[in-house]
């Protein structure tokens, strides 16, 4: 294969992958909006996951020309339909919710890190400051309590 051949060889792809991409594009966005706000909320590790593979799908989609764009559509509609699917279990069944969704964590209280909490969700001390800081406090001293949440945010909860 020569250089001329290495940057274009023809139309047909270029015009399939515009034409696919615009198609695919907006059959993800339709599906997202069909599937509701929460197949588009804070990502926690499941909805990482899910939205790793939609991305890979895409990509897929774009620019290999053996997956039609039907069964990439059908694709798209089985990640969101699980995840959808998840989501609705997790709202009704608090056992399904803890095995799929990571619970929150307690990593400072009264001012005091908690070290085991610390290591365990391998968390520093300096992000423990980072987030107190975002709440309007100065230093460890004047959080009340400080969260790691699900989706991995850090919440700080002031004294007084």
């Amino acid at each position: 294969m020569n250089l001329i051949e290495m940057l274009f060889q023809g139309w047909s792809g270029p015009v399939r992958t515009l034409l696919v991409g615009v198609l695919a594009y907006a059959g993800l966005v339709l599906l997202l909006r069909i599937s509701g706000k929460r197949t588009l909320s804070k990502l926690n590790a499941f909805d990482l996951v899910v939205t790793v593979a939609l991305g890979s799908t895409l990509s897929t989609i774009l620019l290999n020309e053996q997956v039609p764009l039907a069964e990439g559509m059908t694709a798209f509609a089985v990640l969101i339909g699980l995840q959808w699917a998840v989501t609705w279990t997790s709202v009704r069944w608090r056992r399904w919710a803890r095995l799929v969704r990571a619970e929150p964590a307690v990593l400072l209280r009264d001012g005091a890190p908690l070290d085991a909490a610390l290591k365990r969700e391998r968390v520093t001390r300096d992000e423990l400051l980072g987030a107190v800081r975002d709440a309007g406090g100065s230093d460890l001293d004047a959080a009340a309590v400080v969260i790691l949440e699900g989706d991995g945010s850090l919440t700080a909860i002031l004294k007084g």
